[in-house]
């Protein structure tokens, strides 16, 4: 946005003075807007690294509660086809 200035503000000092002062002024008030703007999304992303963060702690429990249902069952077929070859072994030799 380029400034232009009117053959007024360059022949008068003090007029020169005011507009530069009103466009101070409407540039601190961007740049207030833009500051709070950034804060919010800071803390958006601050909100979205955690909720992330309990995720793949949730998903870590799920992996391993699974992987410990899978192993009970693998031991459980095991010690069953185990107890089932003690009862038929002594039929089988006597």
């Amino acid at each position: 946005m380029a400034i232009t200035q009117s053959r007024l503000e360059r022949e008068n000092l003090e007029a020169h003075v005011d507009l530069c002062a009103e466009r101070y002024r409407v540039l601190e008030e961007k740049l207030i807007r833009l500051e709070s703007k950034v804060d919010g999304l800071a803390d958006t992303m601050s909100a979205m690294v955690e909720k992330q963060s309990a995720d793949k702690a949730s998903n870590n429990k799920l992996v391993i509660g699974a992987a410990a249902t899978v192993i009970a069952g693998l031991l459980s077929t095991v010690v069953l086809l185990l107890l089932n070859l003690q009862t038929v072994t002594p039929m089988m030799g006597g």
